[in-house]
């Protein structure tokens, strides 16, 4: 067994794997650029190497400067993660000459399975289904529009070296296969150093599930089971779950057995995943295989008990498997949240900035459930512009799917982050979605539900009574506190009933609170209406101020509200909503109802930069007339490439920024007429 490995990479997968090698006793390296000097992975690794810049491609993905770092540190493996040379034949090829092993499959595997267009002539001839779609290299838009019209629409057009949901594009129509080819080629470009596009036929209410395979150096394959992937946002995956909730133990079977046959004619070793698109009638389609470990691989060590790394590390070290396909049983469910630094309420635009505040939920196993938390940052760590916008994956497994999704929607509840935006407010959203939760499902699940993006949720009534009680126990509290602080009333509790009105965004509910024990934080909540009180609720908690998560218990229900401090009130958040709430008298809420509304600033004429980017072209010139739909320029966020467009017909007046600049968010672009 190895002595000491290297990890080739950052963020949360560096720190996953260096869990696994200290487990083994392994001793571990970290490579860090200049925006990662302080980063968690190189904390807590036993060594750490700076390797260049901030850019990815000074640094990161510079294969030379990883090699020296690992014969510098005296390291006999490296371990890639997934992304950057995670699936680089050349570096795999460098290793072996250096003579330093590599945790991952063979170079042959790499080059035939990395390389889409080579994996699907290779699975053609291996007779694997297949999408249908053009094999060879696109080398132009217009030869792009012509195998479109071929293929017949929507196409889905790809990048050749392809990868998380970077350098894809759908084209619905004719009209919009040119936009998407050169969007998709000027993408791959820049994300991976290959710009070789291919073309597809997209499956129509398609479910992505992959199966993970797991062989070694003897000759020794196996599968373990599926994970399903269909909730996705721009091709990037979302949320995934293990097992899929659609598939039969025959499809579940066939798939796998498909799988481990692709896997052996390519002599595969290590961990790796073969991606399928199945239809509506569980008709299955290779799509890809995936020669790394991926990113939602939690998910399958929950259901298996087995540890994927730990199981990499082994092959790479010439070990025979010791688990056979019989040991392999389905323990439960889990599902995996991705926790993204982008703003959802801004078409999920990539946000940077420090975290202020970083509070995950506990990781835990108890009665049955579990929950793990996988990530690479810290409070007081900054996201960078440089890479990957992912802040952690959040997992819970427990026996049921029901169990499973209900857990994950408390722990996201419990997850509470300031500094920068995040996406916890969608993913709490889907877990209380009829159709998530039936299982219904299709990549075309986010495009479906949420056509004109998301939107802040308004509380239902079930939101609205939880939230009402948590704001009346927060305002008790805060009046029991005060008037502690002050000596009013010698600091006595008060036992009588309090008249309270709570409003929650444009509603109002006027609440009757009282404390039936002066020694105990429990409060009976009366909620009033025009036929009279309602039978009381008893409200519980052993929250305190200054804490970020209201935990405790509103009737029957065990609650987690965030609350997050307002002028003269609180934002809670619950559920996937996020509402501000004041708590008044009745003669407060009066008054309150007569103050001034201030309007916001008119910013239609403008064009305001979406998320902290770098410009990197502007198509219009100033006095020039645009149409509704034109592009206007391009910005670039964390390795993604967004077209704004204009929002109407108008003419361009001034422009502020141009090619190369670094804008923040809401800066001014450009103005109109």
């Amino acid at each position: 067994m190895f002595k000491k490995i290297l990890i080739a990479n950052r963020g949360e997968i560096a720190c996953r794997v260096i869990k696994s090698a200290q487990k083994m006793g392994i001793k571990t390296v970290a490579v860090f650029s200049d925006a990662d000097r302080r980063a968690l992975h190189v904390e807590m690794a036993d060594e750490a190497v700076h390797i260049g810049a901030a850019a990815a491609s000074e640094s990161y993905l510079v294969a030379d400067k990883i090699i020296a770092a690992a014969k510098e540190t005296g390291a006999e493996a490296i371990h890639p993660g997934y992304g950057f040379l995670s699936e680089n034949a050349d570096f795999a090829k460098a290793l072996a000459k250096e003579g330093i092993a590599f945790i991952g499959p063979n170079v042959k595997a790499i080059e035939v399975m990395g390389d889409k267009i080579e994996s699907k002539k290779f699975a053609n001839d291996a007779k694997v289904s297949t999408v249908p779609g053009y094999m060879g290299e696109i080398e132009t838009a217009k030869e792009a529009v012509k195998i479109a019209d071929e293929i017949g629409y929507p196409v889905m057009i790809k990048a050749s070296a392809g990868g998380g949901g970077k350098g894809m594009r759908i084209a619905n129509a004719r009209d919009e296969v040119e936009e998407g080819f050169n969007a998709s080629k000027s993408e791959a470009k820049s994300s991976f150093g290959d710009d070789r596009i291919f073309i597809e036929k997209f499956i129509v209410e398609p479910r992505h599930i992959e199966i993970q395979v797991l062989a070694d150096k003897h000759g020794n394959a196996i599968y373990l089971a599926e994970r399903e992937c269909s909730i996705q946002r721009r091709n990037q995956k979302v949320l995934e779950e293990a097992p899929s909730s659609f598939l039969d133990e025959k499809t579940r079977k066939a798939m796998g057995e498909q799988s481990i046959a692709l896997a052996k004619a390519v002599d595969y070793e290590s961990a790796g995943t073969v991606e399928f698109i199945v239809d509506k009638d569980r008709n299955f389609y290779f799509l890809e295989m995936n020669t790394r470990l991926q990113v939602e691989h939690p998910v399958t060590e929950l259901i298996t008990g087995i540890d994927l790394v730990e199981q990499m590390i082994r092959v790479a070290a010439g070990e025979k498997l010791s688990i056979k396909q019989s040991d392999i049983k389905i323990d439960g469910w889990a599902i995996e949240s991705r926790i993204y630094a982008e703003d959802p309420y801004r078409n999920f635009l990539p946000s940077t900035g420090r975290l202020q505040r970083y509070q995950p939920p506990a990781e835990k196993t108890e009665n049955g459930v579990t929950v793990r938390n996988d990530t690479g940052v810290y409070e007081g760590g900054e996201i960078s512009m440089f890479y990957d916008p992912m802040i952690a994956k959040l997992i819970t497994h427990a026996p049921t799917r029901k169990e499973a999704i209900t857990h994950m929607a408390t722990a996201l509840d419990s997850f509470y982050i300031e500094g920068i935006q995040h996406n916890i407010p969608f993913l709490s959203a889907i877990m209380q979605h009829e159709r998530w939760i039936s299982g219904n499902l299709s990549t075309s699940f986010i495009a479906d539900e949420y056509p004109d993006g998301f939107e802040p949720q308004e509380p239902g009534e079930k939101e609205l009574r939880i939230l009402s009680a948590v704001a009346a126990a927060i305002d008790f509290q805060g009046n029991m506190r005060r008037r502690s602080i002050s000596d009013q009333m010698h600091g006595k509790a008060v036992n009588f009933a309090e008249m309270r009105v709570v409003k929650i965004n444009d509603t109002a509910q006027t609440l009757r609170v009282e404390q039936p024990d002066s020694e105990s934080n429990d409060l009976n909540i009366h909620y009033i209406s025009d036929n009279g009180d309602a039978a009381p609720v008893m409200v519980s908690s052993e929250w305190w101020f200054g804490e970020p998560i209201w935990s405790g218990t509103v009737g029957e229900t065990k609650v987690a509200v965030q609350a997050r401090p307002i002028f003269n009130g609180y934002e809670l958040s619950y559920n996937g909503v996020a509402a501000e709430t004041y708590v008044y008298t009745p003669r407060e809420a009066e008054l309150a109802d007569l103050m001034p509304f201030k309007e916001p600033p008119d910013t239609s004429k403008m064009l305001l930069c979406p998320m902290p980017g770098l410009v990197v072209n502007i198509h219009v010139k100033e006095g020039e007339e645009v149409k509704a739909g034109q592009s206007l320029c391009i910005v670039e966020a964390m390795k993604m490439e967004n077209i704004l467009k204009a929002e109407r017909d108008t003419t361009v007046t001034k422009i502020n920024a141009e090619p190369g600049d670094s804008l923040a968010v809401d800066a001014v672009i450009m103005e109109f007429e």
